[in-house]
C-alpha cells in the first residue's frame, strides 16, 4: 500500500496531468472522459452514461474503475445504477430523465481519500416538437391597394428546448420564401400576395430532437380578405319624424369584391344596440334609410361591410356617428294624480294637482305647456276651468264634490291624448287586498291582491318617512292588470310609507298602507331608560322611541336588562309599542344598574346605563306608623284639655291669679264718709277686755340662730312650716302689718332667697281677732278683696267733699300709728308694734298681717285657723327681722295717744258701736 506521501504525490500528478497545457495550447490528455458528450435526451426517457479512464493514469497513480464514482449537480448518485465494465470503464444509468440535472461527473476516490474530478458533460432534457394545429390566414386590407395576409396556428406543447417555426406557402409551380416569425411562434405575415390563385400553407417545427409539418391550408387570398370598414359616415334627418338617413363610402374597388353592409344603431346613453334586418342591407350601396325610430330622439349609428358572398371576414365597425330625429306630437297624456288637504275647512278642499313629465319617446319634443281643465260634475251647468300650466303641478281651491281633471300636453308639433283623473266626493270603492312588499336586490317589490271590481289602474304613493320632516310623495301609475311593481331610488335603512289606491271608471277606491325596509339594520343607538316612580320592590319605568332614522329597521322588541351590583343579570324583552315597564320583586334599599336594548331583524343595540336604589319603606309603611303616632299625640292632648277643661278654677286660681278691678273697689261702702274720732288714749276703748292678751315679743339675732336652744326657735320652726302651706290657700293678703313703708319682702324659705318687690303694693289686710279660748270675739270683721293700690278718686273723694278739713280727717282716718313720724320708715317693725299691743305673755292672740303681693288668695274669714294665724305671724316675725335684732320685751298696756298711733293703710277693723283705725 502506498504511503501517505506516495498517495500525496499522485494526486498531485493528476492535477498537473489535468490542468497542464500543452504546446499547442490544449489540454494535455485527461485521466478519463465520458461518453456521450453533451447529450440532448427526450424527457422521461432511459440514459447510460459511459466514464474511461486513460492508461497512463492507470500506470502511475495505479487508479482503476472501481474508484470511479458519479455525481449529478455535486448530489452523488446511489452506487446501485453503477456498473464496472472492465478495470478501465465504469457506466451509470438513469431510468428516468426526467431527475436528471446537470452537470453530470465522473470521479475518483483514491483510497477512499482523496475525491478527484475526472470528467463532466452538460445534459440537455427536452421533448421533440408537436404538429402545428389550427393554422388560418386572414388578408387585412391596408388601403384601396394594399393588402397583407398573416397566418396563425398552435405550437403545441412546450418543448424545453429552442425550437424553429417557418410559414411556407407555394404554388403549384412555385415555392415562395420562408416567413420566419418575430418574437413569437404562432403567426407570421406575408406581404406579398395574390388573388385568384389558389395557394398552399403550412407551418414547419423542428428542434433537436426532431420536426414537425402542420396539415397544408390550400386557399385563394381573395375569399380571406377582412376589408377597411366604411369610410366618411354621415347622418341626417328624414322626411318622417321617425327615421334618419346614413351615408358613407367604400375603400375597396369593385373589381376586385362587391360588399354587402351590416347596421346598427341605439339611443344615445342606452348601451343596448339594435341592427338592421341583414336582408335589407345585402346589395352593395353608400347608403341606407333607417325606420322606426323614435321622434326627437339622438341616435348613434356604426357600419361595417365583408364580401357579399359572405365567404371572409367582416370588417371593423366604422367610427360611431350621430343623428336626432325631428319632432312629433306627444304621443300620450302626462300621468296625474291628486292630493286633497281638507283640513282647513270641511266645506272646501285643497287640491294639489300632480303630474308627471313625459318621457322623450313619450313627449316626441320639447313640451311647451300644460292645459288644465277643471269640471263640476256635481253641477252641469258649472262652467269649465281652464288653467295653462308650465310646470307639472297645480293648486286648486275646490268646493267639497266631484270632479273631473283633465290635462294635456302640448309641444311644437300638437297636443297629447288628455289623461283624465276624477276626484269623487269620497272613497267609498272597494281597496285593494294583502298589501306587502318584498326587497329585491337594490328594488323594493310592492304586490296586492285585486279587488274583485273591475280596477282601471293603481296609484302608488310612497314617501321617505322622517321625524324633522315633511314627507314628500312620490307616486306612480300601473295598469289595472297589474297586480305588483318594482319601485326604484329606493334607499337602504329608510323607511318608506306606502299607499297603493284603486281606480275605476267612476270612482276610486280608498288607500291601503304599508311601512317597508329595501334593507335593515341594527339601531343606531339604544333607548335612554329613567325612571318615572320608585317604590320599595318595584320600579316604573320609562323610555322614548327611538326615531325613524335612528331605527334602521322594524323595532320588533325591547329588552330590559336589570341587576344589583353583585347579582345575576335579569332580563325582560318588552313589546315594541310600549314606552313604559314597571319592574316588580325588588329588594327594598338595593342600588339597581338598569340597560335598554333594541332590537330589529338584522341586530340590537344597548342604550346607557341607568342606576336607582329602591325605597326601605314601601307606600303607607310611614303613614302606618306616623299616623297611629299622631292619633295618639293628638288624644293625649285631647284628655290633657278636657283635663284642664274640668280643673279649669284650679288651673285659674295657680296660673291667671283673680285681680278685682279696682275701680269696682267696696272699700267706700265700708269707710264712712267721716271716720268716728276715738279716743285711742284709752286702752279700754280700743282694745275692750278679752280682745288681746299681752304680747310677747322675743328679740332674735337673725344672724346669731345659734345663741337659742332648739326648744327657743321651735315655734318659729312650726310657723314657718305653717306659713308654707298655708301660702296656696292666702287670699293674697301678705306680709306684715308693719309694711307702712314700701320694701321687699324677704322669702321664709331656708335658703333666704328674695320674693316678690312689694314697693309698689298697698297693704290690705284683716286683723282677725279671736276670742280667748274659744270665745266669741266682740268685733266684727270686713275685708277688700282687691290687691291693686286704691285709685285717687276713691282715697281722696272726701278731699273734693269737705275741703282741708275732711282731708285731714281723712289722713288720719288711714294713720295706724299716730304718734309715727312719716318719715320715719325704717324703725323697726317690733317697736311699733309694742306701741300699740297690749296683751299677757300667757294670753297671745293671733294676729295676721299679710302683704299682697299681686297674686290672689282665698279671703282669710273669721274661723281661720290658728296654724294660718301663726304662719302669717312667722311671717311677719320673719320680714321684719331682716338685718335687724329682735328682743322678747312684754308689751305694756299703757295707752296710746292718736300721735303716737302707729300709721297704716291697711283696712280698717270696726268694733261694735264704730270704725276704729288700728
Amino acid at each position: 500500500m502506498f504511503s501517505r506521501w506516495n498517495w500525496v504525490a499522485c494526486g498531485f500528478y493528476l492535477v498537473l496531468s489535468i490542468c497542464s497545457p500543452d504546446a499547442s495550447g490544449g489540454l494535455v490528455q485527461s485521466c478519463g472522459h465520458i461518453i456521450p458528450e453533451s447529450p440532448v435526451l427526450a424527457l422521461g426517457s432511459n440514459f447510460t452514461a459511459l466514464c474511461i479512464l486513460n492508461e497512463s493514469c492507470l500506470d502511475f497513480g495505479n487508479i482503476y474503475a472501481s474508484q470511479i464514482i458519479w455525481k449529478i449537480k455535486n448530489r452523488l448518485v446511489p452506487k446501485e445504477q453503477y456498473r464496472e465494465i472492465n478495470r478501465t470503464v465504469s457506466s451509470v444509468t438513469f431510468n428516468d430523465t426526467s431527475s436528471l440535472a446537470t452537470p453530470l461527473t465522473c470521479n475518483i476516490l483514491a483510497d477512499g481519500q482523496i475525491e478527484q474530478n475526472i470528467y463532466g458533460i452538460t445534459v440537455t432534457v427536452g421533448l421533440p416538437p408537436e404538429k402545428p394545429k389550427n393554422l388560418s390566414c386572414v388578408v387585412h386590407q391596408k388601403s384601396r391597394l394594399t393588402y397583407v395576409m398573416t397566418c396563425t396556428w398552435n405550437p403545441g406543447r412546450h418543448t424545453f428546448l429552442d425550437t424553429e417555426f417557418k410559414l411556407r406557402h407555394s404554388w403549384p409551380e412555385e415555392i415562395f420564401p420562408d416567413c420566419i416569425p418575430k418574437d413569437v411562434n404562432n403567426s407570421c405575415t406575408i406581404s406579398d400576395i395574390q388573388f385568384f390563385v389558389n395557394t398552399e400553407i403550412w407551418v414547419e417545427a423542428a428542434n433537436a430532437l426532431g420536426k414537425a409539418e402542420s396539415d397544408p391550408l390550400v386557399v385563394d387570398p381573395v375569399d380571406i380578405v377582412k376589408p377597411l370598414s366604411p369610410q366618411n359616415v354621415s347622418v341626417s334627418s328624414g322626411v318622417l319624424p321617425t327615421g334618419l338617413k346614413l351615408s358613407w363610402e367604400n375603400w375597396i374597388s369593385d373589381t376586385v369584391m362587391t360588399l354587402k353592409f351590416n347596421i346598427r344603431y341605439r339611443i344615445a346613453g342606452d348601451m343596448n344596440w339594435m341592427e338592421v334586418p341583414s336582408e335589407d342591407t345585402a346589395s352593395p350601396r353608400t347608403s341606407f334609410s333607417v325606420q322606426g325610430l323614435r321622434p326627437y330622439t339622438k341616435y348613434v349609428f356604426s357600419i361595417r361591410c365583408m364580401k357579399e358572398d359572405g365567404v371572409g371576414y367582416w370588417s371593423d365597425w366604422s367610427e360611431e356617428k350621430t343623428g336626432i330625429t325631428t319632432e312629433d306630437q306627444p304621443s300620450k297624456g302626462p300621468p296625474i294624480w291628486r292630493i286633497i288637504d281638507a283640513s282647513h275647512s270641511p266645506a272646501s278642499w285643497t287640491v294639489h294637482l300632480m303630474w308627471k313629465a313625459l318621457k322623450p319617446f313619450e313627449a316626441n319634443g320639447v313640451i311647451l305647456q300644460y292645459e288644465v281643465t277643471v269640471r263640476d260634475k256635481s253641477s252641469l251647468s258649472s262652467p269649465l276651468k281652464k288653467y295653462n300650466v308650465t310646470s307639472t303641478n297645480h293648486t286648486l281651491q275646490l268646493p267639497n264634490g266631484t270632479y273631473e281633471v283633465t290635462v294635456i300636453a302640448r309641444n311644437s308639433v300638437g297636443a297629447s291624448p288628455p289623461s283624465v283623473l276624477l276626484i269623487p266626493a269620497s272613497n267609498s270603492k272597494a281597496p285593494v287586498k294583502n298589501l306587502r312588499t318584498v326587497p329585491k336586490h337594490d328594488k323594493l317589490w310592492v304586490g296586492w291582491t285585486a279587488p274583485n271590481s273591475y280596477v282601471l289602474k293603481y296609484v302608488i304613493e310612497w314617501c321617505l318617512v322622517s321625524s324633522s320632516s315633511d314627507c314628500i310623495i312620490e307616486w306612480q301609475i300601473a295598469l289595472g292588470d297589474v297586480q305588483g311593481i318594482d319601485l326604484k331610488g329606493i334607499k337602504p335603512f329608510k323607511c318608506y310609507l306606502i299607499t297603493v289606491y284603486p281606480l275605476y271608471a267612476d270612482g276610486q277606491g280608498s288607500g291601503e298602507s304599508v311601512k317597508a325596509y329595501l334593507k335593515q339594520d341594527r339601531p343606531s343607538k339604544g333607548p335612554t331608560v329613567q325612571t318615572k316612580k320608585v317604590g320599595k320592590a318595584e320600579a316604573v319605568l320609562t323610555w322614548n322611541h327611538l326615531t325613524v332614522e335612528e331605527q334602521n329597521g322594524f323595532i320588533r322588541n325591547y329588552t330590559i336588562l336589570y341587576k344589583t351590583i353583585d347579582g345575576n343579570e335579569t332580563v325582560v324583552t318588552v313589546d315594541p309599542s310600549k314606552t313604559e315597564y314597571t319592574l316588580s320583586s325588588l329588594t327594598s334599599d338595593t342600588l339597581y344598574t338598569v340597560r335598554m336594548m333594541a332590537s330589529t331583524d338584522n341586530g340590537s343595540r344597548t342604550g346607557p346605563d341607568f342606576t336607582f336604589t329602591t325605597q326601605k319603606f314601601g307606600k303607607g309603611e310611614i303613614e302606618a306608623i306616623v299616623v297611629p303616632v299622631c292619633l295618639a299625640f293628638l288624644l293625649i292632648v285631647l284628655l290633657g284639655v278636657l283635663f284642664c277643661f274640668n280643673k279649669r278654677d284650679l288651673i285659674k286660681k295657680h296660673i291667671w291669679p283673680i285681680v278685682p278691678d279696682p275701680s269696682k273697689s267696696n272699700i267706700a261702702q265700708w269707710s264712712p264718709q267721716v271716720p268716728a274720732k276715738h279716743n285711742f288714749n284709752s286702752k279700754d276703748q280700743m282694745y275692750p277686755e278679752g280682745s288681746f292678751t299681752d304680747v310677747s315679743v322675743v328679740e332674735i339675732e337673725a344672724d346669731d340662730k345659734k345663741s337659742f336652744s332648739e326648744q327657743d326657735l321651735k315655734p318659729f320652726d312650726l310657723l314657718k312650716k305653717e306659713k308654707s302651706t298655708s301660702e296656696g290657700h292666702s287670699s293674697g293678703i301678705g306680709g306684715s302689718s308693719c309694711m307702712s313703708s314700701p320694701r321687699q319682702s324677704v322669702s321664709d324659705s331656708d335658703e333666704g332667697e328674695t320674693t316678690q318687690n312689694t314697693s309698689s303694693t298697698v297693704q290690705y289686710s284683716t286683723v282677725v281677732l279671736n276670742g280667748y279660748r274659744d270665745q266669741t270675739p266682740v268685733q266684727v270683721f270686713s275685708r277688700s278683696e282687691s290687691t291693686q293700690p286704691l285709685l285717687d278718686s276713691e282715697e281722696r273723694s272726701e278731699d273734693h267733699a269737705g275741703g282741708a278739713d275732711s282731708t285731714a280727717q281723712r289722713q288720719q282716718y288711714f294713720r295706724q300709728n299716730g304718734g309715727q313720724d312719716e318719715t320715719n320708715t325704717d324703725r323697726p317693725c317690733f317697736e311699733r308694734t309694742k306701741q300699740i299691743t297690749h296683751a299677757n305673755e300667757g294670753d297671745l292672740v293671733g294676729f295676721v298681717q299679710l302683704q299682697i303681693s299681686g297674686q290672689s288668695s282665698q279671703p282669710l274669714g273669721l274661723g281661720m285657723e290658728k296654724n294660718t294665724q301663726e304662719a302669717a305671724l312667722s311671717n311677719v316675725l320673719q320680714t321684719c327681722t331682716e338685718g335687724q335684732t329682735v328682743r322678747p320685751e312684754t308689751v305694756e298696756e299703757n295707752p296710746l295717744s292718736v300721735d303716737e298711733m302707729p300709721k297704716s293703710y291697711l283696712p280698717q277693723t270696726v268694733r261694735q258701736g264704730g270704725y276704729m283705725p288700728q
